[in-house]
């Protein structure tokens, strides 16, 4: 998908993956931006069979067994989730995806800018080093900023700045019910202050926002709060500005957690979350829906009113954003794969949709043998090469390469070399631990 936000020609991984392909017709332009590629059956972009070009969704309706009838029945004939590759370059808005009722809402009330009826929880695994704005940050460091960031104070207003502070002061760890009630209401409050502010208010608060950072270095924001030092946020300030001049999303960052991701870290966002990414190539899966609510860093559609009354108003430390991966138990390593330290790790979140496994295949003949599931799985290879054998069926497979495996199938990877990791995203309709994520209070 060609996206101005996105990296530019082969240096972005969405671009190389559609580029593997040959019969899609795709080849990279070397000046044009590569933002995403899609997989599976959001009707806005349908994966298709490289032999037929017949859709996915076509094959999927014409034949339940394939997701199983019980994932068929519940997600109405349609893949449950939207598997997906991230290439940014550039901020993606500050946003937030409606929950199931919501979403009906909005759809009902303007299909164009929501263009369908479902909710979008959605999980980020980094396969390159990633950044982004990731859920409201402990209070304390909402108050610290407001303190030491004379132009967001005098933005926010100093009647709204005081409120916030006083609802919270002695109340910002409590998970009394009472108080994280009335510390939720406190940060709504301070957070559409920010948000109702004119563009014109805006821009000139921007200017000396930037100014400071650029001057300030190491003791920007009071050197800064625990998750993020001065020189951190200063810069980070800087490079928003050169995207967005004189954006809001400049003094958002100081409402939201600022979290990096290494290689195979991962996070999950529930429905009404606020978060924007920044930079970083991603595996991100979600419910199968394109609804975004959106509210700064992009010249799109924005829906300030409806980002403002949705959001849970959670917040919690960058610790509480990420997942815990897991070793996948239903998997067969052979000697090769073992003696390699090979892996299949499980990115699991506490919804119904879709789970993750990375599998990391370390050396040639390197093997692992997936017992078959009650529902649909789809592979995509992030780097080396190997094969994929499914039944009778054996396929080479190499970076970019794509497969749908129906549910009851037993699957087979093995590697050709010493690096072979594939991720494959996949439903299976039963009862999940809550993993790694409690998403603050």
């Amino acid at each position: 998908m060609l996206v101005d936000l996105g990296k530019v020609g082969a240096e972005s991984a969405a671009a190389n993956f559609a580029a593997a392909t040959q019969s899609s017709g795709f080849s990279i332009e070397s000046e044009k931006p590569y933002a995403e590629l899609w997989m599976g059956t959001h009707p806005s972009l349908p994966s298709k069979d490289v032999q037929t070009q017949r859709t996915l969704l076509d094959l999927v309706q014409d034949n339940k067994a394939l997701m199983s009838q019980e994932v068929s029945q519940k997600y109405g004939g349609k893949l449950p989730f939207l598997f997906k590759v991230l290439s940014i370059r550039k901020a993606l808005s500050i946003q937030a995806h409606p929950n199931k009722k919501l979403a009906e809402q909005l759809h009902a009330k303007d299909p164009r800018n929501y263009p369908d009826d479902n909710h979008k929880p959605e999980m980020t695994i980094a396969v390159t080093p990633f950044d982004g704005l990731c859920g409201f940050r402990p209070l304390q460091e909402i108050s610290h900023f407001l303190s030491t960031v004379p132009s967001l104070r005098k933005l926010v207003g100093e009647q709204a700045a005081n409120d916030f502070e006083e609802a919270v002061k002695g109340r910002e760890t409590s998970y009394s019910f009472e108080d994280t009630q009335r510390n939720k209401k406190a940060l709504q409050s301070a957070f559409i202050a920010l948000m109702s502010k004119d563009k014109s208010d805006v821009a000139l608060a921007a200017k000396e926002l930037v100014a400071a950072a650029e001057q300030d270095g190491e003791s920007f924001a009071g050197g800064g709060g625990p998750s993020n030092g001065g020189k951190e946020l200063a810069e980070l300030v800087v490079r928003l500005n050169n995207q967005f001049e004189g954006d809001v999303g400049l003094f958002v960052l100081f409402y939201l957690n600022y979290v990096k991701l290494e290689v195979g870290e991962a996070m999950f966002l529930k429905a009404d979350d606020i978060h924007a990414y920044l930079s970083g190539d991603i595996i991100e899966c979600m419910a199968s829906s394109d609804n975004v609510v959106r509210a700064g860093f992009t010249p799109k559609f924005q829906d300030i009113p409806t980002l403002t009354s949705m959001l849970t108003y959670s917040y919690a430390p960058i610790s509480e954003q990420k997942m815990d991966p897991v070793d996948y138990p239903y998997v067969t390593l052979n000697r090769a794969a073992y003696s390699a330290s090979s892996s299949a790790i499980l990115y699991d979140p506490p919804i119904d949709e879709f789970s993750v496994i990375r599998t990391e295949l370390k050396a040639a003949g390197a093997k692992a043998t997936f017992e078959a599931i009650q529902g649909p799985s789809i592979f995509i290879c992030t780097n080396g090469s190997g094969t994929i054998t499914v039944g009778p069926k054996t396929e080479k497979v190499r970076e970019g390469f794509v497969f749908f495996v129906g549910a009851t199938a037993e699957c087979v990877l093995e590697s050709d070399d010493d690096t072979f990791t594939t991720f494959k995203a996949f439903c299976e309709l039963k009862e999940k631990e809550v993993n790694g994520t409690n998403g603050g209070v």
